[in-house]
């Protein structure tokens, strides 16, 4: 008897015990459910009505979709992520490789000169805007101090210049990121089987041979990884934007999040913000979906 008694009470302990992590994970899971993919699925919702400054509920079908492409600004936003996110991608992949190269040489000082790579990523983009918009700014920034040194035919406007603006937010970019995108390759370059080097090396190879045909392939992993988290960053990218040009002049840095912000909020179009941003979170899908199912694939 006393043994049936133990063992009943032993069950209920048992349950308790295999169901506690899920109890501690509910609410966060709850939560997670409903303003992240309940708040989607509205924002998708939206984007079929004809809410202007609050929402209304009335479906429209594909109007705001139609009108969407329609609108100047958002072609340009577009055109202009476009622009952004292919030169920050190849910029930040091919400036962090060569970094992680050199810093793969075992140099001295490694550890203090990895910290200042990384640096910049700490961060906010807000603090990084406002850095390079002075330091860009003609009057007060590096074209004013390079005329003070004497110069004075020195001419740096990029951040004033219509065609020309877009590239000062690859550059504040590309500084902010391409040492997470280094540390991301030197890790990679750590992990080669150095046994493989050296018998290349007895071989003959060179070091660009070496590189070329056995080190970089073998980085693919890391060069997709970056690429997914590059490509996002660059389609939400808006504080850098607002912090660094406002979207100006004119239209000429303006993006795809800064047009859905600016529809939703200050033009009280929320129906065509919406549409907006279902479209970059289907960019954003179209990248990330992919290399998720690749990597489920390689584990299985």
């Amino acid at each position: 008897m006393s043994q049936l008694a133990g063992a009943s009470g032993a069950r209920p302990m048992d349950r308790l015990r295999d169901a506690l992590p899920r109890i501690v994970l509910s609410p966060s899971v709850a939560i997670v459910a409903v303003f992240v993919y309940g708040f989607i699925l509205f924002t998708i919702y939206l984007s079929f009505t004809n809410s202007r400054i609050l929402p209304d509920y009335e479906l429209v079908g594909w109007r705001n979709y139609h009108n969407l492409f329609r609108i100047r600004a958002w072609n340009t936003a577009v055109v202009n992520l476009a622009i952004f996110g292919l030169l920050y991608i190849a910029i930040c992949c091919c400036l962090g490789l060569f970094l992680a190269i050199l810093l793969d040489q075992r140099i001295r000082a490694e550890g203090f000169i990895r910290t200042i790579y990384l640096y910049p990523m700490a961060l906010s983009f807000i603090v990084t805007g406002v850095a390079w918009k002075w330091f860009l700014n003609p009057g007060i920034g590096l074209q004013a101090v390079v005329r003070g040194w004497g110069f004075e035919n020195f001419s740096f406007t990029w951040i004033t210049d219509g065609k020309m603006a877009i590239y000062t937010i690859v550059i504040a970019a590309v500084w902010q990121t391409s040492g997470f995108v280094m540390a991301m390759f030197l890790a990679g370059l750590r992990g080669i089987d150095n046994e493989m080097l050296k018998a290349a090396q007895i071989d003959g190879a060179s070091s660009f041979v070496l590189y070329r045909r056995i080190v970089i392939p073998q980085l693919r992993p890391a060069f997709m990884s970056a690429f997914v988290v590059l490509a996002h960053m660059a389609i939400k990218s808006y504080d850098l934007v607002i912090a660094l040009t406002g979207g100006g002049p004119g239209t000429a840095t303006e993006l795809p999040a800064t047009f859905m912000y600016s529809y939703t909020f200050t033009r009280n179009q929320m129906g065509i913000g919406a549409a907006s941003a279902v479209i970059m979170l289907m960019t954003i899908a179209a990248i990330i979906v992919p290399y998720l199912w690749s990597e489920l694939r390689e584990k299985k």
